[in-house]
């Protein structure tokens, strides 16, 4: 099983990236908020990775932090909570926001994470209550080409994480100011639907 990987980050398409180690080019599925702390393109990285086998697929997540991992493999605990659902938390909340919510409660700001219902929103509450004190957000020691506009980039990565196309667009159109590069476009557009506002 992979736990850790080490390697030269040589691509990154939210919410995919790509570390060449060994000379071999590993496709990992990450967060938001680990993908707006990665070094440029051809900088060492070391992401904590959870890998996942179902009966005919293999998948990499990577992860810059111990925590965000952790916080991962509790979401998947949760019944009806897969990987896409658990990622999306991640990207809207840090993992100590997200402690905040489940240990008041707030079902109403969980539910606006894409496929989180009233209903598991309530089992997220219950189910995790007790463990997410236990976690921190302790850090460890996207250019995927310029053919691709930081607009589009943030709607594919919005859309990929489970917002509907116009949902998307919405909320890019009403936080997106001059110059913000595609990370800071996804990074507001996600505080925006996790708060209700615009």
């Amino acid at each position: 099983m992979i736990g850790r990987m080490r390697g030269l980050l040589v691509a990154k398409q939210p919410p995919w990236v790509m570390i060449e180690a060994g000379g071999i080019g590993y496709e990992l599925e990450v967060p938001m908020s680990t993908l707006y702390d990665l070094p440029e393109l051809g900088r060492e990285v070391i992401l904590f990775v959870h890998y996942a086998h179902k009966e005919d697929t293999v998948a990499l997540y990577g992860f810059l932090r111990e925590a965000e991992r952790a916080q991962f493999r509790n979401l998947l605990r949760v019944s009806g909570i897969g990987a896409k659902i658990a990622l999306s938390v991640l990207s809207g909340a840090s993992v100590d926001e997200f402690a905040r919510l489940v240990q008041a409660g707030d079902v109403t700001a969980l539910t606006r994470v894409p496929g989180i219902g009233k209903k598991t929103a309530e089992r997220i509450v219950l189910e995790l209550r007790d463990r997410v004190g236990a976690m921190s957000a302790v850090p460890v020691g996207i250019n995927a080409g310029a053919s691709r506009d930081p607009h589009s980039e943030a709607l594919t990565a919005l859309q990929q994480l489970g917002y509907k196309p116009a949902e998307a667009q919405r909320l890019v159109r009403d936080i997106q100011a001059p110059g913000d590069s595609a990370e800071a476009l996804i990074r507001k557009a996600l505080k925006a639907a996790l708060s209700g506002g615009n």
